[in-house]
């Protein structure tokens, strides 16, 4: 093969590249310019891991969820937003707001030492909505059912309101 036929070649290949990014950028685009605009979340996350320590070696579990949080007053220039929550305690915490290209990360910081993060990537799921992932960083000596004693990680998506 000549270097003239690897040119063409090189050529055809970033020319193809080309044609098939062009839908998938203008596609990001909006998504991002929509989740840029954000001033509501509501999510769902209907799969769970949990991690924990078994005789000081790391283990996780998956599992089904039924968990909601709702974000409202999202104003991204000032880094703020109200949370809400299936579960009482994401309530009274202060959030702090970062987007940044594909991705709109809320931080929740609780009074007693827990950390919850919400990230949602401007990547549709279904119906409108968009990926989403939500991680308690939590634990407590005794595990009890329906609350977070052990790092949790969902994954579901959210609805994005203007």
């Amino acid at each position: 093969m000549t270097s003239g036929h690897v040119r063409r070649i090189v050529l055809a290949f970033h020319v193809l590249v080309a044609l098939m990014a062009g839908p998938a950028f203008a596609q990001t685009a909006g998504l991002q310019d929509r989740l840029s605009k954000a001033t509501t979340l509501n999510c769902t996350f209907p799969v769970i891991a949990t991690g924990t320590w078994d005789a000081g070696t790391p283990v996780a579990k998956t599992g089904t969820a039924k968990l909601t949080v709702a974000f409202t007053n999202i104003n991204i220039d000032e880094g703020t937003a109200d949370a809400g929550s299936n579960l009482s305690s994401a309530a009274s915490s202060l959030v702090v707001v970062r987007y940044s290209n594909d991705y709109l990360h809320l931080m929740q910081m609780h009074g007693a030492g827990p950390l919850y993060t919400t990230t949602v990537i401007a990547r549709e799921t279904k119906d409108g909505r968009l990926m989403a992932v939500h991680t308690r960083h939590e634990y407590t000596q005794v595990s009890l059912p329906g609350f977070t004693s052990r790092p949790e990680m969902y994954v579901g998506d959210c609805a994005v309101g203007p």
